[in-house]
């Protein structure tokens, strides 16, 4: 979006790296809605990605695949094993380096396919609906977490995640079981990325051009 120098293209990252961070271990990355937990993890990512581009938001989305990594492992719970590699899968004395597959490969795309969509919505939408281009980016950044962190956990650990539940479903419906926990958590937490992104980014715009525009004077 802007031409950053290589400063100021560290100090960002660096800056919403410590972001997300900072919600992974302070616990407050989850928002407590009634039922659901929605994350708010990925929206650093989405927001540098757009401000920066997919390079950074990749590297972004990679310091977010290792908070969820390291979170997994120093506060483990019942399917942890699916994000940590050092926590042993249900009923075995070991993990699986298949865990790294789920925590990093969903976020780091998370800090490229928003800025594609972003650009792609760009050349559609008028200038004055560039608001509605962020909340389309932050919708698509958190679905695709979503929906690949699901699957990805369906492809290689159905039976370990679904035994690890408190009640775990008939075998033949862990993928309607996917699916429902999809549509509790992806929805409100694409609603929320929508919101934060649009209302975060169109600030931050105002924000650096009006200082842009002091510092060319």
């Amino acid at each position: 979006m802007y031409e950053w120098n290589k400063t100021q293209l560290i100090a960002i990252t660096g800056m919403f790296t410590a972001i997300i961070f900072l919600l992974m271990f302070m616990g407050i990355g989850f928002l407590p809605l009634p039922f659901v937990r929605p994350t708010i993890l990925h929206i650093p990512v989405i927001i540098g990605a757009l401000l920066m581009g997919p390079k950074y938001g990749a590297l972004l989305g990679f310091m977010f695949g290792l908070a969820s990594m390291l979170f997994a492992t120093y506060n483990p719970g019942a399917t942890s094993f699916i994000f940590s590699p050092f926590i042993n899968l249900p009923g075995t004395d070991n993990g699986s380096l298949l865990a790294l597959l789920v925590a990093f490969v969903p976020r780091i795309l998370v800090g490229i396919i928003p800025w594609y969509v972003f650009v792609g919505l760009r050349k559609l939408l008028p200038p004055k609906l560039a608001i509605a281009n962020y909340a389309i980016a932050g919708i698509v950044g958190s679905l695709t977490n979503t929906l690949l962190v699901m699957h990805f956990i369906y492809v290689f650990f159905a039976d370990s995640w679904n035994s690890a539940l408190a009640a775990p479903a008939p075998i033949d419906a862990i993928y309607a079981a996917i699916w429902g926990l999809i549509a509790a958590n992806g929805v409100p937490e694409a609603i929320t990325a929508a919101v934060l992104v649009a209302a975060i980014v169109g600030t931050l715009v105002i924000v650096i051009e009006k200082t842009l525009n002091v510092l060319k004077r």
